[in-house]
């Protein structure tokens, strides 16, 4: 009886190790899961990068510097006004003299306790036939180094004669919108000059005062006058109306020697008190 007993604890116990290692067989061959997330096309393109803000500041240089008026058949095309001897007008005289040499198109200012002398640079030069002679005349437009943002300008006008350049006119102008050079040019044998303002214009050698309540932001003028002058033999003499357009409304009509107006309005205001 007792080895009846035993043989079936055997049996058991060979039964019971079968069986947990069929279960570990199948742990260890079963087919893992994957946990695949779904996933999303995501576009390569990058986003264009926003453009550079465009400045509000105009470029008042713009019709100085184009392309227009630049050659000439003159002896004078091939002149170097770059490395060449100037007068100053009033107003921009040095301490120590009334001239100025430019030496590769520039002059350093200088300003000691012993002396004060502006600085030049070269700006362009426009060629253009103003005397009636069929020979073009140099304008030669020097810029005025102020250290700053400042564009007060000189201009010089030469003729070719006995084989050399001879000055027949210099003017000085304003800075930006107070009376600063916005453009020269030639109309039936006159030259025509612009700037910026209201009713500003070159008497001699010099650029007019500010009209009465002309007032508004260097960098940005809102008016200009365009002027007309005539050779007569010995000196440019202004002709004609003056005329002050706008520059932020291009269909208004231009105003007629504004100074004489503003007068004449001062003059009858006063009458009626």
């Amino acid at each position: 009886m007792k080895i009846r007993v035993q043989i079936i604890a055997v049996f058991l116990l060979l039964a019971n190790i079968l069986l947990f290692s069929a279960c570990g067989e199948r742990v260890e061959t079963a087919p893992s899961e994957t946990n695949t997330s779904p996933t999303v096309a995501v576009s390569s393109t990058a986003s264009p990068e926003p453009a550079p803000p465009q400045s509000k500041i105009p470029n008042l240089q713009t019709e100085l510097l184009d392309d227009r008026h630049k050659t000439t058949n003159s002896p004078l095309g091939k002149f170097d006004f770059k490395n060449y001897t100037y007068p100053l007008p009033r107003g921009w005289q040095d301490s120590d003299g009334k001239e100025v040499e430019l030496v590769g198109g520039k002059r350093p200012m200088e300003m000691t306790e012993e002396v004060e002398r502006i600085g030049l640079s070269y700006v362009t030069t426009k060629y253009l036939d103003v005397t009636g002679d069929a020979a073009d005349e140099a304008f030669v437009i020097l810029k005025i180094e102020t250290g700053g943002a400042a564009i007060p300008q000189l201009v010089y006008v030469f003729q070719w004669k006995n084989d050399a350049p001879e000055m027949i006119w210099y003017f000085r102008t304003g800075d930006r919108a107070d009376g600063g050079l916005k453009d020269i040019r030639a109309e039936n044998g006159e030259p025509i000059i612009e700037l910026f303002g209201q009713d500003r214009y070159i008497v001699g050698e010099l650029d007019t005062a500010k009209v009465t309540g002309d007032e508004e932001q260097l960098c940005c003028p809102t008016y200009f006058t365009r002027s007309r002058y005539k050779w007569n033999g010995n000196v440019f003499q202004i002709q004609g109306k003056r005329l002050t357009f706008s520059t932020t409304d291009k269909n208004a009509p231009p105003i007629e020697n504004m100074v004489e107006q503003v007068g004449k309005n001062e003059k009858q205001n006063s009458g009626k008190k």
